[in-house]
């Protein structure tokens, strides 16, 4: 999202028009639902949460606890617990 001066890119009756409704302030003008990306589709995060939760729900198979993942993961036991849920769910 980048900042730009209304008056260099709006014609002046536009401009005129939307100063009715706020003058001098910032107003942020969202994108078209045909425009909008999913969280995380700019970064490789989805994939390294996935690969993080692969590697929690490994780990408790071969015997750690849900207190031991936590402390390994630095994450709640109900994050770990969720994570467990969904993993037994999916499989």
């Amino acid at each position: 999202m980048s900042y730009q001066k209304a008056d260099h890119i709006l014609p002046p009756s536009l401009l005129k028009e939307v100063q009715k409704y706020i003058d001098g302030g910032i107003l942020y003008i969202p994108r078209r639902e045909s425009q909008k990306k999913s969280w995380g589709d700019n970064t490789s995060i989805r994939r390294e949460l996935q690969d993080r939760n692969d590697r929690i729900y490994r780990d408790f198979l071969s015997g750690f606890s849900t207190r031991l993942l936590a402390e390994k993961y630095f994450l709640s036991m109900k994050t770990i617990q969720r994570i467990l849920r969904e993993k037994k769910q999916s499989a």
